[in-house]
């Protein structure tokens, strides 16, 4: 998984598996190519970081075998800017920091056209890049970058579009910091996610329970305070 809130949450998952038998290791990435490419070789029995756009994409690309286990949690990304209060204070020609995986940047492009900034050309969807922008009336410039690199983009960039597990791990606070915040309920739930062949084993029965309980519910709720959401 990556580090910040799903390495925090797994830390207590651990322990309420741990009382029903079943021992997690908890090996941190701190990129989002690596865990799936470790699940594939066996290194991993599961791993927790992505929503299912984007393991859609990387089954698609990579041709990995993998399946959902079950949700985790959401995490509405955020729009933050050390230069700007609001986002119509951005200038024309201003430089925006979007994550340069497909799926992660396409949410962000929906995001900008919800917020009123860009239109994209119709049927973009879930995928769109910044090709697809058909109306950019303040002529934004869109910065591709790694996700975890977006955070330290703040001091070069006007904005940037950050995720919320990189944002808390860079000390920023989604509910106070972020100048637009994804809509709860959008598509991105983020999932747990094995190996075909491991579905149907009763070790990942036992990790849903782990995970999808009052007490781990709790927990981000106290720990999180509304930037992250249990996702079941």
């Amino acid at each position: 998984m990556t580090a910040g809130p799903h390495a925090q949450i797994m830390e207590q998952v651990k322990k309420v598996a741990a009382g029903e038998g079943l021992n997690i290791q908890i090996i941190e990435f701190s990129d989002y190519v690596q865990p799936n490419a470790a699940l594939a070789a066996g290194d991993l029995d599961a791993n927790s970081y992505q929503h299912k756009p984007y393991l859609d994409a990387q089954v698609k690309d990579r041709g990995y075998p993998f399946a959902v286990a079950f949700n985790t949690v959401n995490f509405p990304i955020g729009l933050y800017s050390k230069k700007i209060k609001k986002l119509a204070d951005l200038k024309e020609g201003a430089r925006f920091g979007i994550p340069n995986d497909p799926t992660n940047g396409g949410r962000v492009l929906l995001l900008l056209q919800a917020q009123g900034l860009i239109k994209l050309k119709d049927g973009a969807g879930l995928k769109a890049t910044p090709l697809d922008v058909v109306s950019n009336p303040r002529k934004l410039k869109f910065i591709e970058l790694d996700a975890a690199q977006l955070p330290r983009s703040l001091d070069d960039l006007d904005a940037s579009a950050i995720n919320t597990n990189f944002a808390i791990s860079a000390g920023l606070n989604p509910k106070t910091d972020a100048i637009a915040m994804e809509a709860a309920d959008s598509p991105y739930v983020n999932i747990m996610v094995v190996r075909q062949a491991d579905l149907d084993k009763p070790w990942v029965a036992q990790l849903r329970k782990a995970y999808q309980n009052d007490t781990i519910a709790k927990f981000i709720n106290e720990q999180f305070k509304g930037s992250v959401l249990a996702g079941w």
